[in-house]
């Protein structure tokens, strides 16, 4: 547990008499946020005589102040402790509250509950007890499980796929036959975060104030689903504040967009930069900002208006001016970032009734030995590279749709724990580039 300040009546503090001019250099470095409200406290009461420079010198903080002089938590506290670090100072004072949060960055939290309790123990009249704080990190949670699902072979091998070589994946078909159920369960066959991954996952999250203070750590891929009325601000970052959103908060993670068609072209063309290079660049009138956001992207969709396409048993009712236009908000550069495409058929009745598949935790092994494989990948044999080589002259296939067919075929070989990517392994990756039913 963490271990509570001690406290004392607020001592009397005087405000500088006179014009104060708080100087925030370097000037051209936007500053902004509550953050600030402590550290110019402290500051004031230093440059008055009633903080010794040097004590406060040794020490960092952060905090906002109310008007009552108590501090009050912020967020961003892992990325100012890690600054901290580096300009060589090992002492945050901060809420108790953050004080886990900034012991993630290897710094000693030093707790304050009010103004008055932080200048008491600069000036060595209050000793402030100690936070004692956990590992950080938050309990596994429980996703939903693959066995959930049944039937659905192909789609069920594309996610495991898609989880062991962290590839885009994009669910296609009718309402109803699984699309949504089966992106949820990503997230639960996917490896934990690797320690430096959980640290740039943590510290995006906590500027987004997203953390838990008591388990600030984040250890599992995150996974964002945005609404599809959300804005491209919303989806990639910006505002008046320069926020990062929902491409960045899923870095390392899943970025799901149920029902792809139905969000805005512009924020569904904003995602093409990042999947490319894993950042988004914002650029504002307020400055420039870099966000990373190097993320899964998972889309589901009907393949038409009214979702009768790719149904048997359905007559599809859309004209062909209706089906153009669904069509045309996904653009073809956007199509071609997905590594698999897959049409999600109707199940029937037999599969509905049948045994669950496999369960979450299995695929999970072999999606773990995977990625293990694939710090080393396997490489192309010369039967590979000829077949690999004919697709691209006989099918519409761009250069990036080359790279990215060998890319999933690399993750083919992996998971067959096969030592060289073999033309059967192409062969299954060229069979989950974009079908029929989505082509232009």
């Amino acid at each position: 547990m963490l271990a509570r300040a001690v406290t004392h009546a607020p001592a009397e503090l005087q405000l500088p008499r006179g014009r104060v001019i708080v100087n925030l250099a370097p000037a051209e470095l936007r500053k902004e946020g509550s953050g600030f409200d402590l550290p110019i406290a402290l500051a004031m009461l230093a440059a008055s005589g009633q903080v010794p420079h040097d004590r406060l010198a040794e020490h960092a903080s952060v905090g906002e102040l109310a008007l009552d002089g108590r501090i009050r938590p912020v967020g961003g506290v892992l990325a100012v402790a890690e600054g901290a670090r580096r300009e060589g100072l090992t002492e945050l004072l901060c809420h108790p509250d953050s004080g886990t949060e900034a012991a993630l960055a290897g710094v000693e939290p030093i707790p304050a509950r009010h103004l008055a309790d932080a200048a008491a123990y600069l000036r060595g009249e209050l000793e402030l007890e100690p936070l004692v704080p956990g590992n950080g990190r938050r309990d596994t949670s429980a996703h939903p499980d693959l066995a959930d699902v049944r039937g659905q072979e192909r789609a069920r091998r594309a996610l495991e796929l898609a989880a062991a070589g962290r590839h885009n994946i994009l669910l296609g078909g009718p309402p109803g036959t699984g699309k949504t159920m089966l992106a949820r369960r990503l997230p639960g066959i996917l490896p934990p975060l690797w320690d430096a991954e959980a640290l740039e996952v943590t510290r995006i999250h906590s500027v987004a104030g997203l953390v838990d203070p008591d388990h600030p750590l984040v250890v599992e891929p995150p996974f964002r689903s945005p609404h599809h009325s959300a804005s491209t601000a919303a989806i990639v970052g910006g505002g008046p504040r320069l926020r990062p959103g929902e491409a960045s908060l899923a870095h390392h993670g899943v970025l799901l967009l149920d029902e792809l068609a139905e969000f805005m072209r512009p924020a569904l063309e904003a995602l093409r930069q990042p999947l490319e290079d894993g950042e988004i660049s914002v650029a504002r009138a307020a400055g420039n900002v870099r966000f990373p956001a190097r993320f899964q992207l998972v889309g589901t969709m009907n393949l038409c208006p009214c979702g009768a396409r790719g149904d048997p048993n359905a007559q599809c009712s859309c004209s062909a001016q209706r089906l153009a236009r669904y069509r045309d908000k996904l653009s073809r550069a956007l199509l071609d970032r997905f590594d698999l495409v897959v049409t999600v058929p109707r199940p029937r009745a037999v599969e509905l009734q049948g045994e669950p598949g496999e369960g979450s935790v299995t695929v999970r092994a072999r999606v773990v030995a995977a990625r293990e494989r694939l710090r080393d990948p396997p490489r192309r044999t010369a039967e590979a590279d000829a077949l690999l080589t004919r697709a691209v002259e006989r099918l519409p296939l761009s250069g990036r749709g080359r790279a990215r067919v060998a890319r999933v075929a690399q993750t083919i070989a992996a998971l067959a724990g096969s030592q060289d990517v073999a033309p059967e392994h192409i062969a299954e990756a060229l069979s989950y580039r974009r079908p029929a039913e989505l082509a232009s």
